[in-house]
């Protein structure tokens, strides 16, 4: 299949589509990776709210906040939170951070038979960056994040990670790792001013293996409906 004819799978993202040749190619694990309060929680519960709007099932796997938590800052974006739960196009996972052993055993051997019986399309990991934190060395990470990858591609779902990113150099996740088990990168960042101080909130892509995307660095904000990203700052063909 050539790149104009893979199959796309919206964001829910005003713009950021655009950027994608119509959105992320269908089954790619992508990481989102930012700074905290860049919106990355939000860029994974919107593009699952996307999804349930299409009648796709979508799965959140949170090692962070709890279900209540979650769905309530999805509330404050004005999606459809309830009907998607009652329906079952919205589901949340958590894996609890404390149950250490359990969650790693659950990654390498049912995760993703689990996530293939509940018929997901779509899936959010919110962060690697703390399941990054459950392995002792470096190769029981990768080993961690090479899993996780594998059950989400066993599921047939398109997939978003989130990850901290480094704050010395904020281009980079904090583990280093994430980067390379991942099909695609969308780096979530603040814009500055030639004095330092931050001035907004800008976005791009740094990799989308088999297809063409935008390469340009957009602003974006996040509002009342979620993220939207700035289609009218540059000619995005331009940037190719």
């Amino acid at each position: 299949m050539s790149e104009s004819e893979t199959a796309r799978v919206t964001t829910g993202i005003a713009g950021l589509d655009e950027m994608l040749g119509g959105g992320l190619p269908a089954g790619h694990v992508v990481l989102v990776t930012g700074l905290p309060g860049t919106g990355k929680t939000c860029f994974g519960l919107q593009f699952l709210f996307a999804g349930a709007a299409r009648g796709e099932k979508g799965i959140y796997l949170s090692l962070e906040e709890d279900e209540p938590a979650l769905l309530a800052s999805a509330r404050e974006f004005g999606w459809p939170v309830d009907a998607a739960i009652h329906a079952g196009t919205v589901k949340v996972m958590r894996l609890d951070p404390k149950q250490t052993h359990q969650n790693l055993l659950r990654i390498q051997s049912d995760l993703g038979k689990e996530l293939k019986q509940m018929g997901a399309k779509r899936i959010v990991v919110d962060s690697v960056s703390l399941l990054n934190m459950l392995s002792d060395d470096e190769p029981a990470r990768r080993n961690t994040l090479f899993g996780l990858a594998a059950a989400c591609r066993e599921a047939g779902a398109t997939t978003v990670l989130t990850a901290e990113a480094d704050p010395i150099h904020p281009a980079v996740t904090r583990d280093g790792l994430s980067e390379y088990i991942a099909d695609g990168v969308v780096l979530l960042g603040y814009s500055s001013a030639e004095d330092g101080h931050r001035i907004g909130l800008s976005l791009r892509i740094l990799k989308m293996r088999r297809t063409a995307h935008a390469r340009t660095v957009q602003p974006y904000q996040i509002g009342a409906g979620g993220i939207t990203v700035d289609s009218k700052a540059v000619d995005f063909g331009r940037g190719r």
